[in-house]
């Protein structure tokens, strides 16, 4: 792994994945989104046309002229497939192709058929009945937010799209821990559920990754006279304030409650979320300066423990759990030995476009682009 500071890492990192990996439209997914967005990040710092163009030819070639997604089914009313539609908004808003916006639109009409928990919580999938999970905050809220915004607004979607951050973090908080779990289940029938609580039993770290990306950028999307900004933005302090407590070497654990425990480990994806959310936070005027100083640290360290360069030059992001989710095949039960089984992997995209998303934020900090919240 690095041992010093790799300046302007973020495009290193781009351009080297761009090489690797080609197109992204192999199919209809939202690691790809990640990257996506960290591309548009990059293109609005650096005025880079490539890394719009690499956004662009990937979804022109995945939707066609009626606005239909290839590999899209809105009838499994997957939260992840919504998270690809930020960049459908982009390329509407630059290119002024109609297709782009009827893509667009196809993915938010979902959300007025989503299933609910019986308090008004968008379930995670179809096939995951009754359930909120963490990681489906990050995929729908900030898309719902940015489409009103772009195309509306619309207060009650507003206030829905805030609402259901304030209902993931009531299910999932563990009050012991001030963490919230990866998941909840209503029915609490789940083999990972607590039978009182409904909740899973433990804070996965990519999962609290996600709910701090759809905070930050909820936050930035919301209107401040929506209902629900003022719990949103509580939510967002506490938890930042708690995630600073528990850092490990400046980064964050696979499984952010069980600190000390054989076989735990550092990991990529999640670590470079909370920064990025914290980094953001800090220039948005939510959190206080001195937050942002210990973001920056965070990312240094990303880079320490993560970011590695081969022989050939390449630039890559290592240490990333391959996948970890809740029910739906056997082992998934939601336990600090499952979550600790699951790949180790380097080259994800997941850990890949959220490294690209830190590094940004830490470049605007570099700038000196960081607001004091006061």
């Amino acid at each position: 792994m690095l041992t010093a500071y790799l300046p302007h890492s973020a495009q290193k990192v781009a351009d080297c994945l761009m090489r690797r990996e080609g197109l992204l439209n192999k199919g209809w997914r939202y690691d790809y989104g990640v990257v996506w967005r960290g591309m548009e990040m990059l293109y609005t710092l650096t005025g880079e046309r490539r890394y719009f163009d690499y956004i662009h030819d990937a979804l022109d070639s995945v939707v066609d002229e009626e606005g239909t997604v290839a590999g899209y089914d809105p009838q499994a009313h997957n939260l992840d497939y919504l998270c690809n539609g930020r960049q459908l908004i982009l390329l509407y808003r630059e290119t002024g192709k109609e297709k782009f916006r009827r893509a667009a639109a196809a993915l938010r009409a979902q959300l007025d058929t989503q299933p609910r928990t019986s308090d008004g919580g968008f379930w995670h999938k179809q096939v995951y009945p009754f359930q909120m999970w963490l990681d489906g905050q990050h995929m729908a809220i900030p898309f719902c937010l940015q489409y009103e915004a772009a195309f509306g607004p619309e207060k009650a979607a507003q206030e829905d799209a805030a609402r259901q951050l304030v209902l993931a973090w009531r299910h999932t908080l563990n009050p012991e821990t001030g963490l919230p779990c990866h998941g909840w289940d209503e029915k609490r029938q789940q083999i990972w559920a607590d039978p009182v609580t409904g909740r899973a039993a433990h804070a996965w770290g990519r999962a609290v990754g996600w709910y701090m990306v759809a905070l930050v950028d909820s936050l930035e999307l919301l209107p401040e006279d929506n209902c629900h900004y003022g719990e949103v933005l509580e939510i967002f302090r506490a938890l930042s304030e708690r995630l600073l407590a528990i850092r490990w070497e400046e980064v964050w654990l696979q499984v952010l409650d069980c600190p000390g425990r054989t076989g735990n480990y550092a990991e990529s994806s999640g670590s470079c979320m909370i920064a990025y959310a914290l980094m953001k936070g800090v220039r948005l005027g939510l959190l206080p300066r001195e937050t942002g100083l210990e973001g920056q640290k965070s990312f240094e360290s990303i880079q320490r423990h993560f970011v590695g360069r081969m022989k050939n030059g390449e630039v890559f992001v290592a240490k990333c759990c391959q996948g970890a989710g809740l029910g739906g095949r056997s082992g998934r039960d939601g336990s600090f030995d499952y979550y600790i089984s699951e790949n180790v992997i380097s080259h994800d995209q997941k850990a890949t476009g959220a490294y690209l998303q830190a590094a940004c934020e830490e470049q605007l900090m570099r700038e000196g682009s960081l607001s004091d919240a006061g």
